[in-house]
């Protein structure tokens, strides 16, 4: 039961090291791993079904799942899902299948039940946390812009679709941007 357990809490520890493909891509030095985006889209996704009504149970526990995948696939970009097509589902699907399996049961199946309900958007959680998941990434491109990363590169991970709250909350993050920069030239804000 212990070896299952330890081997996942190892697999996932992978995530620390992998850095965010997209990120590395466009040149962000020293970009964010894949264990803190996940950290933070599991903490927006708590909050997003509290405040909606949802299971945060649940959407916690897929938020936590829902890259524990690229410890063995690792992470790449929608270029490079598209170019792979449905090779990079069923690599991943593998992927969690050898990650879940070796825990015990109910813990196994209950894991992998939530999996299967996220890829396929089955719940309004899933929904929701696939909403976090890009939202984060987008609060995530909007600090490295802060921190002077040439705003044009980060354009494309700056769109989120879907509807609701995450929106709304995409737009406080654009205003708080914006007054942020406004302060950084202002030279009383100092």
């Amino acid at each position: 039961m212990w070896k299952g357990v330890l081997d996942l809490l190892e697999a996932a520890g992978k995530l620390k090291r992998i850095r965010r493909a997209g990120w590395v891509e466009v040149g962000v030095q020293e970009p964010e791993s894949v264990a803190e985006h996940s950290y933070r889209t599991a903490l927006l996704a708590m909050i997003l079904a509290d405040l909606q009504g949802l299971d945060a149970e649940k959407a916690v526990r897929m938020a936590l799942l829902h890259d524990l995948a690229e410890a063995e696939v690792g992470d790449l970009t929608p270029e490079e899902k598209g170019a792979k097509g449905q090779a990079h589902i069923l690599e991943e699907d593998e992927a969690m299948d050898r990650l879940l399996s070796p825990l015990p049961e109910p813990l196994s199946a209950r894991y992998s039940s939530l999996w299967r309900e996220l890829r396929c958007a089955a719940s309004p959680e899933a929904e929701m946390v696939t909403q976090a998941d890009k939202l984060e990434m987008c609060i995530q491109a909007l600090e490295y812009k802060r921190e002077s990363f040439d705003p044009s590169r980060l354009n494309r991970f700056l769109k989120i679709e879907g509807r609701g709250l995450p929106k709304e909350l995409l737009k406080e993050v654009i205003e708080r941007n914006k007054d942020r920069n406004n302060n950084k030239s202002d030279p009383d804000s100092k």
